[in-house]
This record gives C-alpha cells, sequence and structure tokens, in this order.
C-alpha cells in the first residue's frame, strides 16, 4: 500500500471492505457455510466480545449491526450473503465515534480483528473471489 493511501486509511473515521479493495485486509471474505449459520457465527462471535452489543439482526437482509463501546466507540454494520450453496460472503462497513477528524486506524483494526475471529469460527475459502 503506498504512503497515501496509508495516510488516508489512518485519517478517516470509518472503514469498509469490499471485493475490489486496494487493501488485501479489506476485501471481503468468503466462508464454505450458508448465511444462516454464518449469520449465528457473527452473533455468538460478538456476544463474546467485551464491549461490543448486538442491536440488530436481520436475518431476511442479512444484515448485523453492533454497537462497540470499548476500547473506542463504533457502529460495525455486517453484510451476509449467500453467493452459492455452502458459499457465503461477508463485508463490514465500521464508523468510528470521535470528535477528531480520524479514528487512527481503529475502523481498519475492528475488521481485521473480526475476520480473524471469524476464520477460526467458520471455514475460511478465501479474498477478493470475484473481482470485477
Amino acid at each position: 500500500m503506498s504512503i497515501l493511501r496509508k495516510m488516508k486509511v489512518f485519517l478517516s473515521t470509518g472503514q469498509e471492505t469490499s471485493e475490489n479493495h486496494y487493501d488485501d485486509d479489506l476485501k471481503s471474505h468468503y466462508y464454505k457455510t450458508t448465511a444462516k449459520k454464518a449469520i449465528e457465527a457473527v452473533e455468538n462471535t460478538f456476544s463474546k466480545q467485551p464491549g461490543a452489543t448486538v442491536t440488530s439482526v436481520s436475518e431476511d437482509r442479512g444484515e448485523i449491526s453492533i454497537v462497540i463501546d470499548k476500547p473506542k466507540k463504533a457502529l460495525m454494520i455486517i453484510t451476509i450473503v449467500s453467493v452459492r450453496p455452502y458459499e457465503t460472503a461477508i463485508d463490514f462497513n465500521v464508523s468510528a465515534d470521535t470528535k477528531l477528524a480520524s479514528d487512527f486506524g481503529f475502523s481498519r483494526k475492528l475488521i481485521i480483528d473480526a475476520y480473524e475471529k471469524l476464520n477460526k469460527a467458520l471455514p475460511f475459502i478465501g479474498t477478493g473471489l470475484y473481482p470485477k
């Protein structure tokens, strides 16, 4: 990642994963599971995390919202999409609640930590499998 992109990440108040993200750590992750089991795994993972509260689960839309209170405040929206039978994509959108113009990479770190936990809980296939 170039220095300018690192500065952009460092000076932002939120991060989002996507299929074609320039940062390999923030590319969509794919798991060999159904959407329903992925939603359950995400719920279980974050319900055990101190400082995190699952505020909304929409199985129909495949979205989960989580409020992070510690160490900093943030809102995390997790989107779960079944791509094929037993192939599910999980994406994150994190917005940090800060009075400053930067979260100093906190939102990026939240996403990376969440993916690491999910990689242990679900059978991981890969990242960015369907680039345009």
